[in-house]
């Protein structure tokens, strides 16, 4: 099994080039990049919104999440999210 790239500590940033927003035509949030756009469900778009407002680690968003959502257990989904957006090129740990 490789490693995590994310842990509880990881600090995750939008990747130089992104840039995230609320597109009013699209009626979502989007992310745009040179080459073209990124129509984000409900679910990416609360997890990059933080992301591109707030440094913060991994815990510190899972923590924000779960008030914002009634104390959901969405551990799981927000670590496979950052990896999927990782591997996309989305975002970036520091």
């Amino acid at each position: 099994m490789s490693e995590a790239i994310f842990t509880a500590d990881s600090t995750p940033m939008l990747a130089l080039g992104y840039r995230f927003q609320w597109e009013p035509a699209q009626n979502c949030n989007v992310l745009l990049y040179p080459e073209g756009m990124v129509k984000l469900n409900g679910a990416a778009g609360e997890i990059l919104k933080r992301i591109s407002e707030n440094k913060q680690t991994v815990a510190e968003l899972i923590s924000e999440l779960k008030v914002a959502f009634d104390g959901a257990d969405l551990d799981d989904d927000v670590y496979q999210f950052l990896e999927e957006a990782y591997n996309n090129d989305w975002i970036r740990a520091e």
